[in-house]
């Protein structure tokens, strides 16, 4: 059994695990997998056909469009952006070609971090506040910047374990 705030709309065709609690203003579109244990705060939209592992957080004011994929345990933090397309134009739709981002186990995206299309975001990596990810994200990185650059390695706890300096951490 799952928990839905009356103000939010969950479409027809959705799966929803167990123990997952969708908060006020949230709306869950047409083919959309969600998994158990997950949390879902104010004013979250998730896209059709979008999938959401267990015990994902998903913080006020995200909206997780088609084509983008959370694992497991994944936390996003207030108002982070998700694109779907490199080059929107209003007047030329993309209709269903979107390109592919994955976040994988673990990884944490910070508060207003932008992560860019088409790119893998690393089991456990830690995306800082306001970061805009342009490419893939190794596992364990700890990511800052605009666009972001890799500047330390992180344990599973989130904790630095290592501080990059030189190209890496350019």
């Amino acid at each position: 059994m799952y928990t839905v705030h009356p103000s939010s709309y969950i479409d027809d065709d959705v799966q929803i695990g167990d123990g997952t609690k969708i908060w006020h203003f949230c709306h869950v579109q047409r083919g959309a997998v969600i998994g158990k244990n997950c949390s879902f705060g104010q004013n979250v939209n998730i896209g059709n056909n979008v999938k959401i592992g267990d015990g994902v957080r998903i913080q006020n004011n995200v909206s997780v469009y088609e084509g983008v994929e959370l694992e497991d345990n994944v936390f996003c933090g207030p108002s982070c952006v998700f694109t779907n397309v490199l080059v929107p134009r209003a007047h030329f739709p993309v209709h269903g070609k979107y390109n592919k981002t994955l976040v994988k186990e673990g990884a944490s995206l910070g508060a207003n971090c932008t992560i860019v299309c088409g790119h893998t975001i690393g089991r456990g990596a830690m995306i800082a506040a306001g970061a805009v990810v342009t490419k893939d994200v190794p596992d364990f990185a700890l990511m800052a910047g605009v666009p972001a650059r890799q500047i330390g390695i992180v344990n599973e706890q989130g904790e630095i374990v290592e501080r990059l300096t030189g190209e890496k951490g350019k």
